[in-house]
């Protein structure tokens, strides 16, 4: 069976969102991803298939080795889709800090 992994639902989990913050900076191989976790290999490599599969990561070979390393286009449209919310928020928490100032001084 063939699943269709969400991208939103695959950052929900606090593991994937670890790994995606350590493959930030680096490629990484699934045994050193593996090694900074507490988890076994082969939970960590199914972390690593939802991931890719979603193409928030991507993988490269190089001799033996698979690299993983972010999808940067894919990373930018979560941030882009996201961006307009963040936005909303800042405002609204600029103007709820503007009437605590001014409940503040009166």
């Amino acid at each position: 069976m063939n699943l269709r992994r969400d991208v939103f639902q695959a950052i929900a989990d606090p593991t994937r969102r670890a790994i995606l913050l350590l493959v930030a900076t680096q490629s990484m191989t699934a045994g050193a991803i593996a090694s900074t976790f507490d988890s076994s290999r082969p939970t960590v490599s199914k972390h690593l298939q939802i991931l890719t599969e979603c193409e928030l990561l991507e993988q490269e070979q190089n001799g033996r080795e698979i690299y993983y390393h972010t999808n940067a286009k894919k990373m930018k449209e979560v941030a882009d889709f996201i961006e307009p919310f963040r936005n909303m928020w800042d405002d609204r928490f600029n103007k709820l800090e503007n009437i605590m100032k001014n409940y503040k001084n009166q």
